[in-house]
């Protein structure tokens, strides 16, 4: 509970005669704030408590048993309840030393109020001492509603339209996504543990107040307010205001992020196109934050909702076509792409911002066929040896595969074959015939055969280191084109 010099304090109501109250335990607690004065014979009113009251009882509500009458009142200081005022005799049942020891545990004050003092009487002195609070608060709330126009007028960003809030409302303010993730750029996530479990959570915590961010299909976040060392908190219903300030401000960074990655997507496949020079390029990706070594990522099996939640705090274009999503950021989103469930991607070598797609959508396309291949997360293209020796040229590479694979090419698409896929499956296992055989779940015979007929058809020896060498830079290349699974 903090403690405010300008504020009504326990200690200010133990002043008053006409109270004639007196401590029974937690005097340590005696510089606690009190903004309001309630009855209540509840044995949980915690739920309705907005903190800083002081709770007084005839005793109906205070369990009998020592445990009982413990966690009741550690349960009142949990939700920041000022003191308790109990009634000298009426229902007060006997008090445990257990209850006290809590008491002084916690510097909560434990209050008595003599039986000729009604319980009014204590609401009446604290109502009178509060109007200059209630009109401070009044204030804060019309000042909040003009936070409104600091969004239009002075175009402030997040962090600073926060730290305007926060003087005026004499709260320390945190936001964060239900999952304890930052929900507005530069602005603090406050500590797991304070987030409720349900949305419809009373709003009161220790020091302040947790409420939910709306939006459209649930809420966006949680904001989390204690209030400010010093500071004149101003009020559930001012926190409540900044709530709905802090929803609106989501609603535009949503609507703000949907635009760039609309102009983002457009911006990628004009790229893929060539259609876009060099210059206007930069500046186009300069305007994405995107600059310096950048590649080119094809993903598979994922979706766009888990890449754009995966990428959310990067630089980064995505385009969808089909079952691919192109991705076009800094080397490093591969790393956080590697990490989804699933997922097969394929990184192009690092180029400048501005520089032509055609070989890096090669690249990155080949690369993204053996993560699926090989079930890795990632294949980064140029991390294998043969790769790194590839010419980049597309025109150079077709003419390897015609030249060396064209008949095979065609055979394999009249007759529904697969020479082409059964030669590199035995290669790629070191010319193993039994575990090729295997792999393409084929009788060893049926591999040997398909071996001899492409031989035939390619005019190359595969028993010939040189034929050999010349048949693997083909199927490299062909694969490099995309034209093998």
């Amino acid at each position: 509970m903090s403690v405010a010099s300008d504020k009504l304090t326990v200690e200010d109501l133990l002043s008053y005669p006409a109270l004639q109250l007196t401590v029974r335990a937690g005097s340590r607690g005696l510089g606690r704030s009190v903004s309001w004065a309630h009855a209540s014979e509840l044995a949980d009113p915690t739920p309705w408590l907005l903190g800083a009251e002081v709770i007084m009882t005839t005793g109906l509500a205070i369990p009998r048993n020592a445990a009982g009458q413990r966690a009741y009142l550690e349960r009142l200081d949990d939700a920041g309840v000022s003191a308790l005022a109990l009634s000298a005799q009426l229902h007060m049942p006997p008090l445990h030393d257990a209850f006290f020891r809590a008491a002084e545990e916690r510097g909560f004050p434990v209050l008595e109020v003599p039986l000729a003092v009604p319980f009014i009487a204590v609401s009446q002195e604290v109502a009178a001492s509060v109007q200059e609070d209630a009109r401070h608060r009044l204030g804060a709330q019309l000042q909040v509603f003009g936070s409104l126009r600091w969004l239009v007028a002075e175009d402030l960003d997040t962090p600073a339209l926060l730290r305007r809030l926060e003087r005026l409302s004499g709260y320390d303010v945190y936001l964060c996504t239900p999952q304890g993730r930052p929900l507005l750029p530069g602005v603090p996530v406050p500590d797991p543990g304070v987030l409720p479990a349900s949305v419809d959570a009373p709003p009161t915590v220790p020091g302040g107040f947790v409420l939910p961010v709306p939006a459209p299909g649930g809420p966006a976040g949680f904001l989390v307010a204690y209030e400010r060392e010093g500071a004149q908190p101003a009020g559930l219903a001012v926190v409540q205001h900044i709530a709905t300030v802090a929803a609106l401000r989501v609603a535009m960074v949503r609507t703000e992020r949907e635009t760039l990655r609309r102009e983002g997507a457009e911006t990628l496949a004009e790229l893929l196109q060539e259609v876009l020079d060099p210059e206007a390029a930069r500046r186009r990706l300069a305007r994405h934050a995107i600059e310096g070594d950048t590649v080119l990522i094809v993903v598979r099996r994922t979706t766009d909702e888990a890449l754009l939640r995966c990428l959310q705090d990067h630089p980064h274009l995505l385009l969808t076509r089909g079952e691919d999503r192109y991705v076009l950021g800094a080397p490093q989103l591969a790393a956080e792409i590697g990490g989804l469930p699933d997922v097969a991607a394929g990184m192009s070598r690092p180029f400048l911002p501005g520089a032509a797609l055609r070989v890096a959508q090669r690249e990155a396309l080949w690369a993204v066929s053996k993560a699926v291949e090989s079930g890795r997360p990632v294949i980064r293209y140029g991390d294998d040896s043969m790769g790194r020796w590839m010419p980049d040229d597309p025109a150079v590479l077709a003419a390897l595969v015609e030249h060396v694979l064209g008949e095979v090419l065609r055979y394999d698409k009249a007759h529904d074959s697969q020479l082409l896929v059964s030669t590199r499956t035995w290669m790629e296992r070191d010319r193993r015939t039994e575990t090729a055989a295997t792999a393409l779940h084929i009788h060893p015979n049926t591999l040997g055969y398909r071996l001899r007929r492409f031989g035939e058809l390619t005019g190359r020896d595969l028993a010939s280191t040189g034929a050999l060498a010349e048949v693997w830079l083909a199927i490299r290349a062909a694969g490099a084109l995309g034209l093998t699974d």
